[in-house]
């Protein structure tokens, strides 16, 4: 099974490896076309970065720890296996298939605003891609790896702008480098302040992101990585001209598919809860909706 990073998603059920392609695609047995990459250069079409919105901490110095090229290598292998995987399985959604272009249509808008939050997004060979899986899951790897399980799409019944809350939280974590700090942190534990401080050159520690295989789909990220997404998520969903008012849809969605919205079989202790997001995403709503406003003017146009 193929877990997700981030506590956003859970499993509400067992994968199911097929998709289920409408009615005018492909008979089930017939091949699919070969995956063609979707790559965006982030920034091109970006103006000069503004000040953000949302309130968040710096990011922590301890994620320097980890080479973020390395580990952008590592995600890009693991990625790259994980979608041979999905293909192999026949869940890996064909070029022509309306939710993967639906996808890609969104990581359209939301990219090019991404570089403010992390200038290295930029060189960033971003990819979108579909699987066909029953479980509400969606992740951004380091690098702008993006997977979208159906599960999501079609369980939640999202709209466009529900989708572009899931991506921008996603992309997010990616932006602000949680996984980075987070195997930092590991690491940093296992390996002993003192013995990081002998590698001059951080080579143990590079080897570390280079081999890290698998954990990068089922590393679990902090209650205040959760917080941090969340937010700014919102905001770059809202400067992508998407309504902000769709973060607490989300939630509400989320919340009825896990019984409460105060639990579920992935929900973690240290992820937020139902009410305390929902809450903080209204909060957040005031700051971001002028940007909204001036998007979606732009988008009129």
């Amino acid at each position: 099974m193929i877990g997700g990073m981030c506590q956003l998603c859970y499993a509400a059920a067992n994968g199911d490896a097929s998709l289920h392609a409408p009615a005018h695609a492909p008979a089930k047995s017939s091949p699919w076309q070969p995956r063609r990459a979707f790559l965006l250069a982030a920034g091109t079409a970006a103006a000069a970065p503004v000040l953000g919105q949302v309130r968040v901490d710096d990011p922590s110095r301890l994620r320097t720890l980890i080479p973020a090229e390395e580990l952008e290598q590592a995600a890009t292998k693991e990625y790259a296996q994980m979608l041979a995987q999905a293909r192999q399985q026949g869940a890996l959604a064909p070029e022509n298939h309306p939710q993967l272009q639906r996808l890609r249509a969104i990581a359209a808008r939301i990219i090019p605003n991404s570089t403010q939050w992390n200038s290295r997004a930029r060189q960033w060979r971003w990819e979108v891609n579909l699987i066909g899986s029953k479980q509400i899951n969606a992740f951004c790897m380091p690098g702008g790896k993006i997977a979208f399980f159906t599960g999501i799409l079609d369980r939640l019944q999202l709209s466009d702008d529900e989708a572009a809350m899931v991506m921008g939280h996603e992309a997010a974590h990616a932006l602000r480098e949680h996984a980075r700090e987070r195997i930092a942190k590991t690491q940093g534990t296992g390996i002993g302040l003192s013995v990081i401080g002998q590698l001059l050159g951080l080579g143990q520690l590079g080897e570390v992101a280079a081999n890290l295989g698998t954990q990068l789909l089922s590393l679990r990220f902090s209650r205040e990585d959760e917080i941090e997404a969340d937010l700014v998520g919102l905001e770059l969903a809202a400067r992508s001209a998407f309504q902000p008012q769709a973060a607490v849809s989300l939630w509400q969605k989320m919340g009825q598919a896990s019984g409460g919205g105060n639990g579920g079989p992935a929900f973690l202790s240290t992820h937020p809860t139902g009410p305390d997001r929902i809450r903080r995403l209204q909060e957040n709503i005031p700051r971001v909706q002028g940007l909204y406003q001036q998007a979606a003017a732009q988008v009129r146009r």
